[in-house]
C-alpha cells in the first residue's frame, strides 16, 4: 500500500511544477499537459520535443505502475527519471534566475521523488 501512495504522490506533486516564460506568461505543468494532450491529437508535430514527451511519457509510466499488483522497481527508476529530467531542470532555472515559484514547485516533486525511490532500494 505504501508504494502505491508513494507513486500516486509523485504523479500529483509532478503536476503542480510552476513555468514562468517571457510576456508574463505562466502556467502550473497541469494546465499545459492538458494544452499538450489536445495539442497531441490536433497537430502531434507540434509537440514533439524531448522536454514535452519525456515527462509525459515518465507520467503515464507511473499511472501504469500504479495499477500493477506489484510495481515494477525497474518501471518506477525509469519513469522518475523521465519526470526528473523537466522538474530538474526546472529546478535550477529557478535558482539561476532566482525564481523562488519555480523553485518552491518543484522541491515536493524532488523530495518525493528521493522517498519513493529510497522506499523501493529497500524492498
Amino acid at each position: 500500500m505504501k508504494s502505491k501512495t508513494l507513486i500516486l504522490l509523485v504523479i500529483a506533486s509532478s503536476l503542480f511544477g510552476y513555468l514562468e516564460w517571457g510576456g508574463g506568461n505562466n502556467a502550473f505543468l497541469f494546465q499545459a499537459e492538458g494544452d499538450i494532450i489536445l495539442k497531441l491529437f490536433n497537430n502531434p508535430r507540434s509537440v514533439t520535443h524531448p522536454f514535452i514527451l519525456l515527462p509525459l511519457f515518465g507520467q503515464m509510466l507511473l499511472g501504469f505502475a500504479l495499477f500493477q499488483k506489484k510495481p515494477n522497481k525497474k518501471l518506477i527508476y525509469t519513469s522518475i527519471s523521465c519526470l526528473g529530467v523537466l522538474l530538474g531542470f526546472m529546478f535550477l532555472i529557478g535558482l539561476f534566475g532566482l525564481n523562488f515559484k519555480i523553485v518552491l514547485s518543484t522541491i515536493p516533486f524532488l523530495i518525493t521523488s528521493i522517498f519513493t525511490i529510497s522506499h523501493f532500494r529497500k524492498i
